[in-house]
């Protein structure tokens, strides 16, 4: 087992997109471990906080006017341009892409989570302390379903993560999201390209607001997974069969996640940190904040499958100690399913009905491989022990987890 450590810079991360093009930023050998940095990429949203004096964070958010920004998207990278190079089709900050030595086609990438920790602010003025930003945006369930005025309206709300105990977020403040300038002129009416830096002077702040709230934290890594076959570059926004932005709290520490590999190497990516989250990410985002995972990777051939877990296996897969659970999406291969569009067609079909049946597909699937019921006996335990609920429906390609414990499997 070798030890590596990949921290962010301008050459490490990728803003917006898996791609089976890009060049490792670190190579490992099956049962490596690796540090791994990620950012923020609702840090701007708070840049004294969340940029302000980290050397890294800066050099990645730069943007002059003289300066464009790094490509943020997976749209086109030469202009003319309406929003900016990728025009922010795809919006996460990912560290990576790790390639795997040997992974080929067919095979299965285990990556486990063996601990994560808050990325502090390195400005002086909160030096030690964690902060997070939740947008209540435009891709929110809720956004067209307001009561109170100004409607519609955007807001963006800063959280500080606390560790000196049990781990817990409290809000500081909140503020309306209201039309930014970039560096380039271009208006922003709404949160429509990351990394657009928010004026300060510019937003009311309303402080006090959930004053007797403290937010249990659970850190976990929205966006981890493959580079896809099907396009050299993909939004990171919609997951699909190879992992991406699956928006679960539960891929936290302890969590092993396994992917189906589609490309040679594997290309892992990982970012879209989160210091909290519940379980359908309603309003758009959970708390965005900066995080360092170490992780294992463990490769499994695709010729030692047979008669194991991963036996078949042609979709993400969680395994925690307790329990199994499996992904559903509206499409559970968008890219292939939709065409020459689909980055930009899959949202209009967001279905939980589509995303519920694929997830049932799954576990049945799952539990007849694995623990070679028949399908009459896969159904009745699915109804009476298996748990459904909604992972996220702000990602396009909207998701149902299903799950099943490990206790209910007696060894005979």
């Amino acid at each position: 087992m070798r030890q590596h450590h990949l921290p962010v810079s301008r050459t490490t991360v990728h803003w917006g997109y898996f791609s089976r093009t890009l060049a490792p930023a670190l190579t490992v050998r099956s049962g490596d471990h690796a540090t791994i940095e990620t950012l923020t990429h609702h840090a701007a949203d708070d840049y004294d906080r969340m940029v302000l004096g980290d050397a890294a964070a800066e050099s990645i958010y730069r943007w002059t006017r003289e300066e464009r920004p790094m490509r943020r998207g997976a749209g086109p990278a030469e202009g003319p341009f309406k929003l900016g190079p990728g025009e922010g089709l795809g919006v996460h900050l990912l560290t990576g892409p790790v390639e795997i030595e040997g992974a080929e086609p067919g095979d299965v990438l285990e990556v486990r989570i063996l601990d994560i920790q808050p990325r502090p602010s390195r400005n002086p003025l909160f030096a030690g302390r964690t902060f997070g930003s939740n947008a209540a945006a435009s891709w929110g369930f809720h956004y067209h379903d307001l009561i109170e005025e100004p409607k519609p309206r955007e807001v963006i709300t800063i959280f500080e993560l606390d560790t000196s105990g049990e781990p817990t977020a409290k809000a500081v403040y909140n503020y309306v999201w209201v039309p930014q300038t970039d560096p380039h002129g271009v208006v922003h009416a709404t949160i429509d390209y990351p990394g657009v830096r928010v004026d300060h002077a510019l937003v009311t702040k309303r402080h006090h607001i959930l004053a007797n709230v403290r937010v249990p934290a659970r850190l976990h890594f929205g966006t981890m997974g493959l580079a896809p076959s099907e396009a050299e570059f993909v939004s990171s926004i919609p997951p699909s069969y190879t992992g991406g932005n699956i928006d679960d709290w539960r891929i936290g520490k302890g969590a092993r996640m396994y992917y189906p590999v589609a490309v040679p190497g594997a290309l892992f990516s990982v970012g879209d940190p989160h210091a909290a989250q519940g379980d359908s990410e309603l309003g758009g985002t959970a708390i965005e904040t900066s995080l360092t995972g170490e992780f294992a990777f463990v490769l499994h051939k695709h010729r030692d499958l047979g008669g194991t877990v991963l036996e078949g296996l042609a979709h993400p897969l969680l395994e925690t100690d307790d329990q199994f659970s499996v992904y559903g999406f509206t499409f559970p291969n968008y890219l292939a399913e939709l065409g020459a569009n689909a980055q930009t067609e899959v949202a209009r079909h967001a279905s939980i009905d589509r995303a519920m049946r694929d997830a049932f597909r799954k576990l049945r699937r799952f539990l007849m491989t694995v623990h070679r019921l028949s399908e009459d006996e896969a159904i009745a335990l699915m109804s009476v022990g298996a748990d459904f609920a909604i992972t996220q429906v702000v990602d396009g390609n909207w998701g149902v987890h299903g799950s099943i414990r490990k206790s209910m499997f007696v060894s005979r």
